[in-house]
């Protein structure tokens, strides 16, 4: 080892899915939208004024920001702006939780959760979720420095009712809580209907998922302005350019077109559905997921098994080798085509095991 390796900061890090490359493979792993972005998307990207890049974007993403408060029927100051959804929350990590008590967040649930606590140096205890990978709010009636969970929860797919969440709220009014809505557009009701009656309460959106924008990393938050001030001291004493002009450009038109994003939320949900079923009726047992997403295991074949040999055939899923998980696949909703060629391999060899 030389000398200044010695002060090298050492962590484990999060491990992002695979990004295969190629015409005819079918990729399914990464929770992406099988779908184009809304045409405005597009014709907004065409028209973009390369010389507009030269000059250091708006902070504030003023423009972004003003039309996503605007479809939440919130004031700008209730929303921040980031490069992702893993963005803002490793901002909301940096924030908020710096009381040196154990940041609470469930057992099974997105992997990046404990990355950010170790970089950040956050003592954190994960929770146990029952056996049918449920979040169980009493259990987060003990003392702690906040609390975060997905929902719908990843990798499970599984949601927790606005009840439920309200009933965790209720149960932690002097710490931030952080609901991570990746899919809530999927499925459920988000945590935004109880903004106005809890002022720790911080809600994290993405475009990644249901509107098509993965490639162009934007995330955001809801809170209230207390919260959404905080976070940005931290932010503009970190990089205070993170959205970049035509993330912001593109967000706007993203919201613009409600239509086109039902449609194709629709289209998904709806694929979804149908998947449970081909799945059941192949001898998986499957969550009753409620995101882009479905969580399944075969109750012969191994998960590792099953994803070693989809991949042999261009299929990519995703599977954990986590404690609770390691039988499972998670495999995102594709186009109706791509399930199709999925199950068909998927029948065809099951039924030779």
């Amino acid at each position: 080892m030389k000398p200044w390796e010695a002060y090298y900061r050492s962590v484990t890090p999060y491990v992002p899915g695979e990004q295969p490359q190629g015409a005819r493979l079918i990729k399914l792993n990464t929770n992406e939208n099988p779908y184009p972005p809304a045409p405005g998307v597009a014709r907004a990207l065409k028209e973009l004024d390369a010389s507009a890049l030269r000059k250091y974007p708006d902070p504030a993403a003023s423009e972004l920001t003003a039309a996503l408060a605007g479809y939440h029927g919130l004031a700008p100051e209730q929303i921040f702006v980031g490069v992702g959804s893993d963005d803002v929350l490793g901002m909301a990590f940096l924030t908020f939780f710096n009381s040196g008590k154990p940041v609470l967040f469930p057992d099974v649930t997105y992997s990046f959760y404990p990355v950010w606590a170790e970089l950040f140096g956050v003592p954190y205890e994960t929770v146990p979720l029952d056996e049918s990978f449920q979040i169980r709010p009493e259990d987060y009636a003990r003392e702690n420095g906040g609390v975060l969970f997905p929902n719908p929860n990843a990798p499970t797919g599984c949601y927790l009712p606005l009840e439920q969440v309200e009933a965790i709220l209720r149960l932690n009014r002097d710490v931030a809580v952080i609901v991570d809505e990746a899919y809530i557009d999927f499925g459920g009701t988000s945590a935004r209907e109880l903004l106005d009656r809890y002022e720790n309460l911080l809600v994290v959106r993405t475009f990644s998922k249901s509107r098509s924008l993965a490639g162009m990393r934007i995330g955001y938050a809801m809170g209230a302005p207390s919260l959404i001030r905080a976070m940005q001291n931290v932010k503009y004493s970190y990089n205070s350019y993170t959205m970049d002009l035509p993330s912001i450009r593109l967000g706007v038109e993203s919201i613009k077109d409600e239509a086109y994003f039902r449609e194709t939320v629709g289209r998904i949900t709806a694929t979804r559905e149908r998947a449970k079923e081909r799945f059941r009726g192949l001898g998986f047992v499957c969550t009753d997921s409620m995101a882009n997403f479905l969580f399944v295991r075969h109750e012969k074949v191994p998960a590792e098994e099953l994803f070693e040999v989809l991949r042999e055939q261009q299929i990519y899923v995703r599977h954990f080798r986590g404690p609770r998980v390691s039988d499972y696949l998670r495999v995102t909703v594709g186009t109706e085509e791509e399930m199709e060629a999925l199950f068909q391999f998927l029948g065809s060899y099951v039924s030779r095991r």
